[in-house]
C-alpha cells in the first residue's frame, strides 16, 4: 500500500496557498507561448506549428461538413490545449493536468452534451435514425436501441479515461523505472537510462497521439448530430 501511495503521489495536486492548489497552474502556461506568435518574422517551429493547425482545420472541416466551418475551430484549440498538457506534462517539477479525470471529463462532458441537446432540439428525427442502424431486423431493434443509447451515453467517459490512463501509464513507468536506478550496479545503469529515454521518446508520440485521438473522435461525434 505505501508503494502504491508513493507512485500515485506524482499525481496528486498537493502544492497549494490556503485552499488554492498551485500544481493546477500548470494548465494554463500554455499562455507563455502565446506571445512568441506576434514577432514579425515567424520561426521555423512557428510555421510547422501553423501548417499543422492548417491540416487538422481541413480535415476537421471535411468531417464536419460545409455547414459547420466553425466549429473546426474548436477541435484545433481542444487539440492544441491537450498537446501543451500534455507536452509540459514532461518536463520535470511540472504537473500533468491532463492525467486527472476532473480535467479530462470537463473538456468531453460539456462538449457531448452541447452536442446531444443540439441534436435532439434541431434534428430529432435524425438522431432517432441514429439509433436503429439501417438494414437492422425487426426483432433485434429494441436491443438495437438499447445498445446505442448506452454507447452514447458511455462517450464522454470512454474519451476522458482513455486519455488520462494513457497519460498516467507512461508517467507510472518512467516512475518505477527511475525508483530502480539506487538499487542498480553500476554497469546497468547506462541500460536503464537508454531505456528512460527510449520510454520518454514514446511518451511524446502518445501526447501527440492521445491529443489528436481526443479531438477526432469529438469532431466524429459533433459530425453525427448533422
Amino acid at each position: 500500500m505505501k508503494l502504491m501511495t508513493n507512485l500515485f503521489s506524482i499525481f496528486e495536486p498537493s502544492s497549494s496557498i490556503l485552499v488554492l492548489p498551485l500544481n493546477w497552474a500548470s494548465t494554463f502556461l500554455g499562455v507563455v507561448f502565446l506571445p512568441c506568435f506576434f514577432w514579425v518574422s515567424s520561426s521555423r517551429w512557428l510555421i510547422l506549428w501553423s501548417k499543422v493547425t492548417q491540416i487538422l482545420y481541413k480535415e476537421f472541416k471535411t468531417i464536419l461538413g460545409f455547414s459547420n466551418k466553425g466549429l473546426s475551430f474548436i477541435f484545433v484549440s481542444l487539440f492544441s490545449f491537450i498537446l501543451f498538457n500534455n507536452f509540459l506534462g514532461l518536463l520535470p517539477y511540472i504537473f500533468t493536468s491532463s492525467s486527472h479525470l476532473t480535467m479530462t471529463l470537463t473538456l468531453a462532458l460539456p462538449l457531448w452534451l452541447t452536442f446531444i441537446l443540439f441534436g435532439w432540439m434541431n434534428h430529432s428525427q435524425h438522431m432517432f435514425s441514429h439509433l436503429v442502424p439501417q438494414g437492422t431486423p425487426s426483432v433485434l431493434m429494441p436491443f438495437m436501441v438499447l445498445i446505442e443509447t448506452i454507447s452514447n451515453i458511455i462517450r464522454p467517459g470512454t474519451l476522458a479515461i482513455r486519455l488520462a490512463a494513457n497519460m498516467i501509464a507512461g508517467h507510472l513507468l518512467l516512475t518505477l523505472l527511475g525508483n530502480m536506478g539506487p538499487f542498480l550496479p553500476s554497469s546497468l545503469i547506462p541500460f536503464l537510462i537508454s531505456s528512460q529515454i527510449l520510454l520518454l521518446l514514446l511518451e511524446a508520440a502518445v501526447a501527440i497521439i492521445q491529443s489528436y485521438v481526443f479531438a477526432i473522435l469529438s469532431t466524429l461525434y459533433a459530425s453525427e448530430v448533422n
